[in-house]
């Protein structure tokens, strides 16, 4: 059996992209999965997945019933990693609603007990966030804080408020699992 890997799918926030890849070019063993918000937001601020495609492989969300899941049913992955991750996926994984891939591989990873690491572009009522013209200001509705409080109860779950927390993080379950 082959040695399990992290799964990371990035959604399509904004919210520090640019430091999220470039932590996770740091990594090794990783699989990150695009969704089609994503592909957009990357465009949007101008970044390239070429330099993570030359180190990890890239999946892309374009089928209806997400066959990359099952590879948590076989110990294909230890981590999963959503980050950034839009107020959206939060709410749609509150509600459990799986209905597109990064969704669908966060369900499959509770229901398989692999540990998930969920960094929410919604964390506080004022954060300064990155644009695609620089650094804004925004103020997340009572619903989005409301959705990111709820995940932190979540199974399997650990929510981080910064790149920061989330290297922390990721950090800390790979020494885990050495």
């Amino acid at each position: 059996m082959r040695k399990p890997r992290l799964a990371w799918a990035i959604t399509g926030s904004g919210h520090y992209i640019e430091e999220c890849l470039n932590f996770l070019l740091t990594l090794q063993d990783v699989d990150v999965y695009i969704s089609p918000a994503g592909e957009e937001v990357l465009k949007m601020y101008g970044l390239s997945l070429d330099d993570v495609r030359a180190k990890h492989a890239v999946y892309r969300d374009k089928t209806a019933s997400s066959p990359p899941v099952g590879h948590f049913y076989n110990g294909y992955y230890h981590t999963f990693v959503m980050a950034p991750t839009t107020s959206n996926t939060i709410a749609k994984c509150v509600l459990g609603i799986a209905d597109n891939l990064v969704t669908n591989l966060y369900s499959q990873a509770g229901k398989c007990k692999v540990p998930s690491i969920v960094y929410p572009c919604d964390t506080a009522p004022e954060i300064e966030t990155t644009a695609p013209g620089g650094k804004v200001m925004v103020y997340p509705r009572k619903i989005d804080l409301e959705g990111t409080d709820k995940l932190r109860n979540f199974e399997y779950t650990t929510v981080v408020d910064s790149v920061d927390e989330l290297i922390d993080a990721v950090n800390r379950r790979l020494a885990e699992l050495t």
